[in-house]
């Protein structure tokens, strides 16, 4: 089952650099077409794009990336799956580099190498040691928690208007947001189908406790994947897609390793040394991340 995770979130990857290259080009065009100069998507900007073509389609195949990722999710643990979305940054970087006839320089080939080999040794240690105990009550008020505050804090960024906030803030939004979104989707999907919360649900036998819990967790995820999505709409702004997805496949895997070790136990069986191994796989993975945002041909072109 985690040769299939594997390979769902590999596809998963590769359809959401394919849906972020058509989204990007789609509000790129969209900003540029607004009489006032603006590093921020408005909402009658984002109204529009309900209605472009590359959008739609860009979202579409989004929305496929979040099925084949919740399946992946549903089958093996979230610090197994949840890293190989980073492959969706090499993806984007070469598909941008296509589209825009920018020519990869050895500093992006580098970096992308640094990205693959960093992930690709996370991900072999992860199945070697990953577990799935079971979610109890007592971890999902923890992380529910963390959740409700995290929405709050960055709801102030939508009260507030998105004039107030650079760009960065957007993309640190997103990573953050959808980390929760995929801890709580393993979560949700977790309780429901493997811990007997559907069984309950069609038998009508609730469980207060239990089942209100899941629920808001459900609710949470929600929450946070629509806000998630106007981070990234705005981050779309700032630039090509890479600068988002770097973004993105950095914090976004990070936030939701560190769920996954501290409050699911995923890593309970994992000894010092492969520990070690993660810590240096995943800063492998991230030194690789960064340079490919600092020294992509594309971000370094004068505006």
């Amino acid at each position: 089952m985690k040769i299939l995770a594997i390979s769902l979130a590999l596809f998963s990857a590769v359809a959401l650099a394919v849906g972020t290259q058509l989204q990007n080009g789609a509000v790129g065009r969209e900003a540029k077409s607004s009489p006032a100069t603006t590093s921020h998507l408005t909402f009658r900007q984002l109204a529009k794009l309900l209605r472009h073509p590359h959008w739609i389609s860009g979202a579409a195949i989004s929305a496929l990336a979040l099925i084949l990722q919740f399946t992946a999710l549903l089958i093996a643990p979230l610090i197994l799956v949840q890293p190989i979305g980073a492959i969706a940054l090499v993806v984007t970087s070469i598909l941008h580099a296509r589209v825009t006839r920018t020519k990869l320089n050895k500093a992006s080939i580098t970096a992308i190498c640094l990205c693959t080999f960093g992930l690709g040794a996370f991900v072999v240690m992860a199945h070697q040691v990953a577990v799935e105990p079971e979610i109890d009550d007592q971890s999902l008020i923890l992380i529910l928690v963390i959740a409700v505050g995290l929405i709050v804090g960055l709801g102030t960024v939508l009260l507030r208007g998105a004039t107030k906030f650079k760009p960065l803030t957007f993309i640190i939004g997103a990573g953050v947001l959808y980390g929760f979104v995929a801890t709580l989707t393993k979560v949700f999907l977790k309780r429901m189908f493997a811990q007997g919360g559907f069984d309950r649900l069609i038998t009508f036998q609730y469980e207060p406790t239990t089942d209100t819990l899941t629920l808001v967790a459900f609710i949470c995820m929600i929450t946070a994947a629509l806000m998630g999505g106007w981070f990234v709409q705005n981050a779309y702004t700032s630039g090509p897609p890479d600068l988002a997805i770097a973004g993105l496949t950095v914090i976004d895997p990070l936030v939701a390793i560190s769920i996954g070790v501290v409050l699911l136990n995923e890593a309970m069986d994992a000894s010092w040394p492969i520990m070690l191994g993660f810590l240096a796989s995943g800063a492998v993975a991230v030194v690789g991340v960064y340079l490919l945002s600092k020294v992509h041909p594309e971000l370094m072109k004068p505006s």
